[in-house]
């Protein structure tokens, strides 16, 4: 097992420096760079900016090099722990971001817990309930879970209590007294407090997805032989589906942990502007839309971590779920 993890880490860091480089490049991609859309923004304002100060400007910022260049400098400063100049912002990316990252991860991790603690048991009950009441509204939230769009679900709530709610903001994750306060046991209380609802609001749908997830494998496990055979054999019900069927049904769940911890992140963008989120994505959003390249790529090059760490969860996961792995791992 130690050897498999191990693997699977050198995987997860070789396989981050590959991404963040095909990134970076194609950030580069779109014609002209942060200079030249700056010049453009002084033209539209009727102002000109003398070509010894655009050159100079490109000298300062590395934009006169060569892409790949660009890249082997920005990633050695990355290991010694620079990650570049924002030139929208004119500060250092660490500090546009600082809080940021935190913040995302704690709401990525706490809703990508919400949505298995949810999920698991109502699919569960779904699977092992076919065609009951309970079956049909597990169904029904699942279908509308999936069809409601996270950034329409929050501008609803967000209704719902401006005009029933007497008036109260769902929005931000910080009361006005907080948002540039210090850290202390206080704010944190008070970030606590915020932090349900949008975890609720960004959790909709992959919980709905997963829902309906547990519940086919589960049925598809719950109609096998070695089932059928442990109940004739007078096995309790109860027993019998948590030790065997739902420990298999549980394998497509843990795989998908790489895939839905970086589309919590991704796919809260809009949602993240609606409730006014200090997190990255709507600082990815931004970045991109200003050309500004160190932030930008700063930004994915978390997002591919993000991946990659969640990738790992599932492969440690998958190994504690299903002992084949491990198996297969001590014969190779």
């Amino acid at each position: 097992m130690a050897v498999y993890l191990f693997r699977r880490f050198v995987y997860m860091i070789l396989l981050v420096w590959v991404v963040s480089g095909v990134s970076f490049l194609i950030i580069q991609l779109p014609a002209g760079d942060y200079v030249d859309r700056l010049e453009l923004e002084y033209r539209v304002r009727g102002e000109e900016l003398e070509q010894e100060d655009l050159e100079n400007l490109r000298f300062r910022f590395g934009l006169d090099q060569p892409a790949f260049v660009q890249y082997l400098s920005w990633a050695r400063n990355i290991l010694q722990g620079d990650l570049g100049w924002s030139f929208s912002h004119e500060q250092p990316v660490s500090k546009v971001i600082g809080d940021r990252i935190g913040l995302t991860v704690a709401i990525s991790m706490f809703t990508l817990l919400f949505t298995y603690l949810v999920a698991i048991p109502i699919g569960i009950y779904s699977a092992t309930h076919q065609y009951s009441f309970g079956d049909y509204i597990g169904m029904f939230v699942g279908f509308l879970g999936r069809a409601i769009p996270n950034f329409l679900l929050a501008l609803i709530l967000i209704y719902f209590f401006l005009n029933i709610g007497a008036g109260k903001s769902v929005g931000g994750l910080f009361s006005k007294d907080f948002v540039r306060a210090p850290w202390s046991v206080a704010k944190f209380i008070d970030f606590l407090k915020h932090l349900p609802l949008p975890i609720i609001i960004i959790g909709t749908a992959a919980t709905a997805g997963l829902i309906r997830t547990m519940r086919a494998t589960l049925l598809d496990e719950l109609g096998r032989q070695y089932v059928i055979t442990a109940r004739a054999k007078g096995l309790h019900e109860t027993r019998l589906v948590l030790k065997y069927p739902v420990r298999v049904a549980l394998n497509p769940m843990a795989s998908t942990i790489g895939w839905l911890l970086p589309e919590i992140v991704s796919g809260s963008v809009i949602t993240a502007m609606v409730l006014n989120l200090p997190t990255v994505g709507p600082r990815l959003f931004s970045a991109l839309l200003a050309e500004d390249m160190f932030l930008a790529s700063s930004l994915l090059f978390f997002l591919t971590a993000l991946t990659v760490i969640g990738t790992f969860i599932s492969d440690m996961a998958l190994v504690i779920v299903d002992p084949r792995i491990r198996f297969t791992e001590r014969e190779t």
